[in-house]
């Protein structure tokens, strides 16, 4: 799973060398795939439940699931969400990064900063006794004491042999009492959806892409997480950063 998230973030660190204004969002696509096929991996949403491409992008009030295309252009300002899952001898891998199309709004920059930090504060509940639900309180608590809002509609998920595997793991407090213990050997793809404003999204007539019901800005970052007895390893940073 280390080897197939690596692959994975070696798409992640590659598109967010290459995004510039004037590019197609299916030209993101087709170097995330490219790359992964050289790395032997297997484009892990390609044809998943019918979904058309490898990669998912979606720019500004889009908030995942985005299809790439050859006519929707990146312009400056954008922030663009770009998801990316692969299969590697038999395990997979997923993670994600929102990237700002060169300068940004104020307001665009904060909404990724708070994003990020969410993830990184859910991580670190990754320990083994705690609960599911500590995941979901570090990033709703957060999120809310800085004036966003997280997405309830759709969650993080366990990752393993499955692209998509039990538990959930939402962004926000459901019943702690019941929410599962996290144990040793655990993989968990975290995914932090945060808002601008309302959490509501509605899924566009294309049957994928989510989009802000108040077409507010949303921001993604996502890492699969390993819970070990060291405390939480990240299979998705950058191999520097993973330890």
């Amino acid at each position: 799973m280390f080897e197939a998230n690596q692959i994975v973030a070696g798409v992640l660190g590659l598109l967010q060398k290459k995004i510039r204004p004037g590019l197609t969002t299916l030209k993101l696509d087709r170097w995330a795939e490219e790359y992964c096929r050289d790395h032997h991996g297997e484009p892990a949403f390609k044809g998943y439940r019918g979904f058309p491409a490898s990669l998912c992008v979606s720019i500004n009030e889009e908030v995942v699931h985005g299809i790439p295309s050859k006519k929707v252009v990146l312009k400056e300002g954008d922030i663009v969400s770009v998801d990316f899952g692969v299969k590697y001898q038999g395990f997979y891998g997923d993670a994600a990064i929102t990237i700002p199309v060169g300068r940004i709004s104020p307001e665009n920059e904060r909404l990724l900063q708070v994003t990020r930090q969410s993830l990184d504060r859910a991580v670190a509940q990754v320990r083994i006794g705690n609960r599911i639900a500590d995941i979901s309180r570090a990033v709703q608590t957060f999120v809310e004491e800085n004036g966003f809002s997280v997405v309830r509609q759709f969650v993080g998920h366990g990752i393993g042999a499955s692209l998509h595997e039990s538990p959930e793991v939402p962004n926000y407090v459901q019943n702690k009492a019941t929410s599962p213990r996290i144990l040793e050997g655990m993989v968990f793809a975290i995914e932090p959806m945060v808002n601008a404003g309302t959490h509501k999204v509605k899924v566009l007539k294309d049957e994928w892409t989510v989009v802000t019901a108040d077409r507010r800005p949303s921001a993604h970052f996502e890492h699969s997480v390993a819970a070990t007895v060291d405390g939480p390893y990240v299979l998705s940073a950058p191999l520097k950063e993973s330890g």
